[in-house]
């Protein structure tokens, strides 16, 4: 399985588990049972370390968004930002850029509308944030929009 293929599992692994309490092992129990599902050990790997630290994540991600509440994200924006940061300071394998790519693309192909922009913003900004270097492509900040803005954005496209 690839990297992101792997990933991509464990985006599933933690949005699953965002509406459940349940452990990342019963999760996976249950998929394996109910889906035949397998598990690839850095898909679970991944999913473990982020469901084991959710208060540092979540406060983290907090910090970076001081527009937004957690309780207001999509659930699918906030299991990408806790997977992709989990990535970017603790799996030193994967390259910041490469992360930040991956959760882009899976904002893109599970999230509304809004949510690459913003999942893009809030890592650029942590990401500058650490004083790292990152690719070309978030060199220019991405501001995160708040809500009302959104709801502007909404109200014009629909004139």
């Amino acid at each position: 399985m690839k990297r992101s293929e792997a990933r991509e599992q464990a985006f599933m692994l933690i949005f699953e588990r965002s509406f459940k309490e349940e452990s990342i092992d019963e999760i996976i129990e249950e998929a394996q049972t109910g889906r035949s599902l397998e598990i690839d050990d850095y898909a679970y790997t991944l999913a473990r370390d982020v469901c084991g630290h959710l208060p540092w994540l979540d406060e983290t991600i907090s910090n970076y968004s001081k527009k937004w509440k957690l309780n207001r994200m999509s659930r699918v924006a906030l299991s990408i930002l806790r997977l992709s940061l989990w990535e970017i300071d603790n799996v030193d394998s994967v390259p910041v850029g490469a992360s930040i790519n991956e959760a882009v693309e899976l904002a893109k192909k599970y999230g509304n509308s809004d949510d690459f922009s913003f999942v893009n913003g809030l890592l650029g900004a942590y990401v500058r944030g650490k004083g790292e270097e990152f690719p070309e492509l978030l060199q220019e900040e991405t501001p995160i929009p708040t809500p009302l803005e959104q709801e502007k954005e909404t109200d014009q496209d629909k004139e």
